[in-house]
């Protein structure tokens, strides 16, 4: 089993021939499900469509923070509206991108806190962008409370695999850093809080000492799989367009970091997302 926690099906540049491939690639894998994440209007209700259309796919809808500034009221009741839907799992793509500032930070902190109470009111996991913003991204995570005991109460406990293969039970705030690219001491942090990381291609990359260290230290119970495609492409595909079947490779360095065998890595990292993402 496989689960690629953070796709984007919906991308706007595909073609609908490409989007037509790239589904037909899915069905025809070992894929078991795929969140195709949205990341302003148009690609939310894009999600909810390729969802409603496949087996084997959920959504998330929400607006990006690099789409913020041009974010309204109406733009939010229509994402509160498509995440009442059926299959739809989370609230997402929502936080702060200080790397680009593509809108004021201002904006994105405005929106980011909104789509928090969103979430909050519907009792949905969020799933959080953070680039270059990491204090601030916690900061209002804690103020809007995604962390509170209100928020918690409404989620069931989660049983948490160790690496040493114990279980224990915890509380499960239902908040997904994806792509996450803090160090190991954030990610403690943010698992002690009740969050939950996901870990993409750049686990892969030569490089990036810090994501490996992540993935060593935090048990595996914490951890989810992803390709934030088409971004993000994982050795040995390096330089092309990602895919959701790519998220093999990120599971297989998981499963290399963990001594484990990558059978095991993939129904560990699959279940920790069906939960999440409550799929029964």
């Amino acid at each position: 089993m496989l689960f690629d926690s953070h796709a984007h099906i919906n991308y706007d540049t595909y073609t609908q021939e490409e989007r037509d491939e790239l589904i037909r690639e899915v069905a025809a894998s070992d894929l078991s499900y795929v969140m195709d994440v949205g990341y302003d209007l148009p690609s939310s209700q894009m999600a909810v469509k390729d969802a409603r259309e496949n087996d084997w796919c959920y959504a998330a809808v929400g607006v990006h923070p690099h789409d913020t500034g041009t974010m309204t009221e109406e733009i939010l009741s229509a994402i509160g509206d498509l995440a009442r839907q059926d299959k739809v799992k989370a609230i997402g793509e929502i936080g702060l991108d200080f790397h680009y500032d593509n809108s004021p930070r201002d904006v994105q902190e405005y929106w980011f806190r909104h789509q928090i109470r969103l979430a909050n009111e519907l009792s949905m996991p969020i799933v959080i962008h953070s680039r270059e913003a990491d204090q601030k991204t916690m900061d209002i995570l804690k103020e809007e409370g995604a962390f509170s005991q209100e928020r918690i109460d409404k989620f069931p406990k989660r049983k948490v695999l160790s690496d040493d293969g114990s279980v224990t039970e915890e509380n499960d705030a239902r908040v997904l850093l994806h792509c996450f690219s803090g160090s190991s001491e954030l990610g403690r942090q943010y698992i002690r809080l009740g969050a939950t990381l996901s870990v993409a291609g750049p686990v892969t990359y030569k490089n990036n000492r810090k994501t490996v260290e992540v993935v060593h230290d935090i048990p595996i119970g914490y951890l989810l799989a992803e390709t934030d495609s088409p971004y993000l492409t994982p050795v040995p595909f390096r330089g092309k367009p990602n895919k959701p079947t790519y998220v093999e490779y990120t599971v297989r360095k998981v499963a290399e970091i963990k001594k484990i065998p990558y059978e095991k890595a993939a129904a560990i990292t699959a279940e920790n997302a069906r939960r999440f993402f409550d799929i029964k």
